[in-house]
Formats: structure tokens, sequence, C-alpha cells
């Protein structure tokens, strides 16, 4: 499709709608109703599409308020990867009398193709895609050159407050966050993906046990662990090591982690059909993803002292002394509370401590802290 148009309409029209923005577009119907798709240049994105004014309540506006806060990561991703970003179709109304005009039926599309002509003065609204269309605004002001690359625009007619707040909720209803595992399964930008990907699928006993597409195990799934879960150890684990050379990273990584299941046969027990990874999961913490990130916290330590695999093998064989039981007193108000695992911060940190104390290694001083606090039954 070409690029819309500013035409000069007839003289008989007011001189309000004496120019008029010309898009190449493609008619649908839906839910009975007319709407258009057409292709829009990135330069006019921020001109034509308006936010509802922020100080109205949110029973007057059709969108919700703008979060800042995500406005510079899109505008970020656009610019940091000017050749392969990739961004859906935004959906926005207009509230003006618009005028389609089919191309013949020659073979040109009949009528179904055409032009939408739409007046200067129309308003449009996003009713879908207001944190994309910051996100443009800000990049095109870092970059202008961007401004003569499209985005489709799927366009409604005019249909007032309420009917726009129903397009919002209804656009929202079915929109599910996709799981972090496949995210990470699937994310080629992110070195840390890459790295969590490559450590998994190197060993057989983590490639063989290890989810790859959801977050959550169900209580019949074969598999120990998440790759969202590995993810957020080895980024503990990684941090400020080796950071100019991947595949040294990777090795590191892929070495602790064979290390750490030497620690822990009953894992080996599940990859061999011995037990069953539901029972694991259900008496045992240590295939939980707080105790992964705990054991990335502590390797970090032990890869600042040495990269030898031999000094860490010997500190790591204490974690065979510890009561992983989910039962056991010991994770009670660390690891589990009110007999679930906890992930939060507050929780890594003292599962972390615990951890380090059995192993006898010291403890940095936030981990110190929220431990000296736990036990005087502060926290």
């Amino acid at each position: 499709m070409a690029a819309p148009r500013v035409s000069s309409a007839a003289p008989a029209r007011s001189r309000a709608s004496a120019f008029e923005y010309v898009f190449p577009a493609i008619r649908g119907i839906q839910a009975g109703r007319e709407y258009y798709v057409t292709m829009c240049p990135l330069r006019l994105i921020p001109r034509l599409f308006v936010f509802d004014e922020e100080e109205l309540t949110p029973e007057l506006r059709a969108q919700r308020t703008l979060n800042k806060a995500r406005v510079p990561e899109i505008a970020r991703y656009i610019l940091d990867n000017p050749t392969s970003y990739v961004f859906s179709a935004l959906t926005a109304s207009v509230n003006a009398d618009v005028r389609f005009e089919a191309f013949d039926a020659d073979g040109r599309g009949g009528e179904r193709l055409g032009t939408l002509t739409i007046p200067m003065e129309a308003k449009f609204v996003i009713n879908d895609g207001q944190h994309r269309r910051a996100g443009i605004q800000q990049a095109l002001a870092e970059n202008p050159e961007l401004g003569d690359e499209s985005i489709a625009i799927v366009m409604f007619l005019d249909i007032g407050l309420e009917r726009s707040q129903q397009m919002f909720a209804d656009l929202n209803r079915y929109a599910i966050r996709p799981a972090k595992s496949i995210g990470v399964l699937y994310d080629q930008r992110d070195e840390m993906s890459a790295i969590s990907r490559l450590v998994v699928f190197r060993s057989d006993l983590y490639n063989d046990l290890t989810e790859t597409e959801t977050s959550n195990l169900s209580t019949r799934s074969r598999k120990l662990f998440t790759l969202s879960a590995f993810y957020n150890a080895n980024r503990a684990l990684l941090e400020d090591i080796e950071p100019d050379s991947l595949e040294r990273r990777v090795d590191l990584a892929t070495t602790y982690w064979e290390v750490v299941a030497e620690q822990f046969p009953e894992w080996a027990m599940v990859r061999r059909r011995e037990l069953s990874a539901g029972e694991i999961r259900r008496d045992f913490i240590h295939s939980h993803g707080i105790v992964l990130h705990a054991l990335g916290i502590i390797g970090n330590s032990l890869l600042r002292a040495s990269t030898n695999r031999a000094s860490w093998q010997k500190t790591l064989k204490g974690l065979r002394q510890l009561d992983w039981h989910r039962g056991s007193a010991a994770w009670e108000g660390r690891a589990v509370l009110g007999g679930k695992v906890s992930k939060s911060r507050a929780n890594v940190l003292l599962t972390t401590a615990a951890i380090r104390n059995a192993l006898g290694l010291p403890l940095p001083p936030d981990e110190q802290q929220i431990d000296d606090t736990f036990r005087r039954g502060d926290a």
C-alpha cells in the first residue's frame, strides 16, 4: 500500500474540511460494522493519534492512563533493533464522516480495496496500542529517519465513548502475557536467554527435565525445572563474570550446574524414572526456582573466588548435608510460607543465607542483615 496523502476537498466543502487525508485501505466487516485496514508512516503517528486527556476520571476515558515507565523501553527496543523490530497493528477509531471509494472491479480488488478519505479535523483515538504510539514518538525524536517506515492501522468509525470503552475491554480481555519460559526460549536478542538455553540444551539431565514453554509446573508434569527459573539463576550466577565472552560464560555456567546436579541424586533418579518429578517437587524444595536462584547467587561468589571446578566441588558437596524436605523447619519462613514456596526477593535472600551458613561461607551485608532480622523474629 502507498502512504496516505493530503488532498484539497471540493470548494463546496466548509473551510474546516478544506483538506483531507487519503489513505489506501482495505474495507472489512466485523460484527456488522465497517472497518478499514491501512498503513501509516511512523512520522504521522504522533500527529494523528492522540490520547484522551489524562486528567479525566477513568469513567470518562476510553483507555487506561499511559504508563510512562514503559515508553522508554519501547523506544529503546526500536532504536536498538532498527532492522528487526516488529510491531503489531494499532487499533483506532475516528470521529468523522469518512468516504471510502472502491477501486474498479477489473482485477484491482473490487469493493474491498480502495481509498479512505478522512477530514483533517477528525479526531483519531487509539483503542489499543497507546504505549506503542508513545514509544514510536520518542524513537522518532532520536532517529527521524524511522519516519518513512510504516505500521498497520485497524480503523473503526466513531462509535462513542461507551463503545470505545467496550472495545478497549474486549481487546484486552484475552490478552495473556506469554510465559517467561517460552520468552527465554524464543528471545534471540537477550544474551542471558541464549546462555540459559545453551546451558540447558547441552546437559542431558537438564535438557530432559526442564520445561521450556510454561513457568509453572503441573502436578503431573515429568519436569523438575523451568527455563525461566534457570534464566533467573544464571543471571545471578554470571553477574559481572566474563561479560565479554558469551562462550566462556556458557562453559562456566554449564560446569557449575553439572557440579550442583551431582549433589542431588534425586534429580538423576527422576531422569531414570525411578522417582516421579511430582513427588520430588512435592516433598523437596531443591528443584524449585527459589533454590536455583539462591544457588546462582552463591555460585557467583564461588566463581569470583575461583573458576576451578575442583574448588566448587569441595564446597558444594556440603549441599548433600542439608535437609531439603519441604516440611523441614529450616526452610519455614525462609523458602516456605504457610506450606507454600515463596519466590519473593526477601525469601530468596533468606534461603541463600541459610545455604551459605550450611556451607560455611561468609554472608554479604544484605544477606547478613536480613538473616539477623529473621533470627530475631522481626521478619
